[in-house]
């Protein structure tokens, strides 16, 4: 039987007082870890005259949005000189780190590509949220490169190492929810990007547009996309060169679609695995414009002057992330940003699925529709 009205009302001061209690909770333990973390940063760049920033092991979306903007966060809150750090990734990106490293290593200088697969799959989870084996095994390459090894066991000139799972454990929270956007703006410090000199200029044709469509829990393989995909890269080709940024290289769970043919090139043959994100962050930079899958590059390309556009269908896997970038971009007067719904564009399509929808309109929709995203 329901209680009456009366004892309900009066119960609701005490619930709303436990409620608040959890909250103040919550918000205290929240503190806690973000101190905690800050106390662990203040002694790693306390504690030695080197400081390795990785090694970055995870994805490139995360690296590019959050790992980087963290560590120019770092570099001002804890007067962190770019002349002590050390930043360990691969691809050929030492032009990321331009302004918080002013040395570089790179992963495939240490381990061969399959090799590197093998380990990570071992780590068993994609983000670095704790320092596995595997990291300490590039730790120790790395200092042995740098002439390190020696004289730590001397007791000179000892090496730290600021590792991804501090960003992790982090921003952890406001991924979850429970930290705000400004939270994360007083951990990050986004700014434009150098592309660096990996892209030969003249292997490129003149005028051309930038396009980097791979299979993505945001914009899944299927016989829907595929025809929508195919359909755009068709029709942008017909207004200018597109330059196809598929690398041919098996390095994460993402496929690049097959997409060349006419006036529609691959970059493929420029890229080796030790160069390839470096290739195509040149690549991207001296493009009229870049339109991708939405992640990864997507979240760089207008950090270095791109417009750009990102497409997905499905954008529960995009979590804040869009927001973020969205913000970033604006922010820095980037170039400028746009996210497109393929759903919207063409919601009589099943496009996660690839059913029987309506046939696709007529090509000049589509691109025209993706060239107005991105205003």
């Amino acid at each position: 039987m329901q209680s009456p009205a009366w004892l309900r009302a009066a119960g609701r001061p005490l619930r709303d007082a436990r409620r608040h209690r959890e909250q103040l909770r919550d918000a205290r333990a929240a503190w806690e870890t973000e101190w905690a973390i800050e106390r662990e940063i203040e002694a790693i760049v306390g504690s030695a005259e080197t400081v390795i920033a990785g090694p970055w092991l995870s994805e490139v979306g995360y690296e590019t949005l959050y790992w980087i903007p963290f560590l120019r966060w770092v570099r001002q809150a804890f007067r962190l000189a770019p002349e002590r750090v050390v930043a360990v990734s691969r691809g050929g990106v030492a032009s990321w780190y331009a302004d918080v490293a002013s040395r570089y290593v790179e992963i495939w200088d240490l381990v061969e590509p399959a090799e590197f697969a093998r380990r990570t799959a071992e780590r068993g989870a994609v983000k670095q949220q704790g320092i596995a084996d595997f990291d300490r095994d590039l730790v120790a390459m790395v200092e042995a490169r740098l002439g390190s090894a020696t004289s730590a066991a001397a007791g000179e000139g000892r090496v730290a190492v600021l590792h991804p799972s501090l960003m992790y454990r982090l921003f952890a929270q406001f991924w979850s929810g429970h930290r705000s956007l400004g939270f994360l703006d007083r951990h990050t410090r986004h700014a434009r990007m150098q592309p660096g000199d990996m892209a030969p200029a003249g292997a490129l044709p003149e005028g051309y547009v930038a396009v980097k469509l791979y299979s993505a829990r945001s914009m899944p393989d299927s016989p829907g996309v595929r025809r929508v995909l195919r359909q755009l890269v068709a029709s942008l080709a017909e207004q200018a060169p597109v330059v196809l940024l598929d690398t041919g290289l098996a390095l994460d769970e993402h496929a690049d679609y097959e997409l060349a043919g006419g006036r529609v090139v691959s970059a493929r043959a420029l890229m080796t695995p030790r160069t390839n994100l470096g290739v195509q962050t040149g690549i991207i930079a001296r493009a009229r414009g870049f339109v991708s899958t939405c992640g990864s590059l997507a979240w760089m390309a207008p950090m270095l002057g791109t417009d750009t556009s990102a497409l997905y269908v499905d954008p529960k896997w995009l979590h804040v992330h869009l927001g973020v970038a969205l913000r970033a971009a604006h922010k820095v007067a980037a170039g400028r940003f746009a996210a497109c719904d393929l759903r919207a564009l063409h919601p009589l399509e099943d496009l996660l699925s690839g059913g029987g929808g309506q046939a696709v309109r007529a090509q000049a929709g589509l691109p025209a529709a993706a060239e107005g995203s991105g205003a």
